[in-house]
């Protein structure tokens, strides 16, 4: 990883960061990663560097996730993420680019592509479509509820890994220390804005009608990722997603949950390389 630079750019009145994986490879395109709920650029450290050899991989901090800046309560909407970015797209010059998105940045990504940007030229969905499981909804607000503070990174790591055991534990280690920083008090707490922990607050999202008619708009080749065991979408969502966008390839990664790139970061590197250069 020695090769990845660390930046910051102004987008929308908000500093962002964001992580610049170069490529030795001087037709190498450019690929963009989008994060989860509460992740950040560094979870996307390993594929980022694998997939380098063929693709200038930039992973973006969203708005109040990690290095990036934190915005007003109420504006972690999906139509302000999605803006940021058309913006981040335009500031960096991209065009003919990848686009991927875990989660939340998928349902970004759906949002954008449903527009059909002609910058983009191919899209990679991970584990989540318009319609969202409840019971996976329910697991993650209840996660977030709890307490967000640790006396060691390890204390926080133990949590996770207790409540994940799945992930490659190097792997799983690498994504929990750089999702923490130190508080005031001197222990530590998640990278994320304390406004996107609190569910009370009001923000503008996709309906699902909506996100329906947005996949169906669909004008790229695109890959939908399932995690077999996910809780967030579900099998025949997903086969729904699948029939709805019009050029489509359904995968599913056997024993991963919904974090699908963290549970198995070996067969989903694979998958979404077989893909890219099909």
């Amino acid at each position: 990883m020695t090769n990845v630079i660390d930046e910051l750019i102004e987008l929308r009145g908000l500093r962002f960061h964001y992580r610049d994986w170069p490529s030795s490879n001087p037709k190498a395109r450019d690929l963009v990663l989008l994060h989860g709920y509460t992740g950040h650029a560094r979870s996307w450290d390993a594929f980022a560097a694998a997939k380098s050899d063929t693709y200038r991989v930039l992973a973006l901090d969203q708005r109040g996730h990690g290095e990036t800046q934190w915005a007003p309560p109420q504006a972690y909407g999906t139509r302000e993420m999605v803006t940021d970015l058309e913006a981040f797209v335009a500031a960096m010059g991209l065009s003919d680019f990848t686009l991927l998105g875990l989660s939340m940045g998928g349902i970004v990504s759906i949002a954008y592509a449903g527009v059909r940007p002609p910058e983009l030229s191919r899209l990679v969905i991970v584990d989540i479509a318009p319609e969202v499981a409840a019971e996976g909804m329910q697991k993650i607000l209840t996660n977030v509820a709890r307490s967000d503070t640790f006396a060691t990174r390890e204390e926080a790591f133990a949590r996770a890994r207790r409540d994940n055991p799945i992930p490659p534990e190097d792997h799983h280690r690498h994504r929990v220390y750089n999702s923490l920083m130190r508080t005031e008090e001197g222990l530590w707490t998640y990278r994320y804005d304390r406004a996107l922990r609190d569910t009370s607050i009001p923000r503008e999202r996709i309906t699902a009608e909506e996100g329906w008619k947005q996949v169906a708009n669909f004008n790229v080749p695109t890959l939908l990722v399932r995690g077999e065991l996910s809780d967030i979408l579900s099998p025949d969502v997903a086969e729904r997603m699948a029939k709805e966008i019009p050029d489509c390839q359904l995968r599913e990664i056997a024993g991963s949950g919904h974090p699908v790139p963290l549970d198995k970061p070996e067969p989903f590197l694979e998958v979404v390389r077989t893909f890219l250069t099909g």
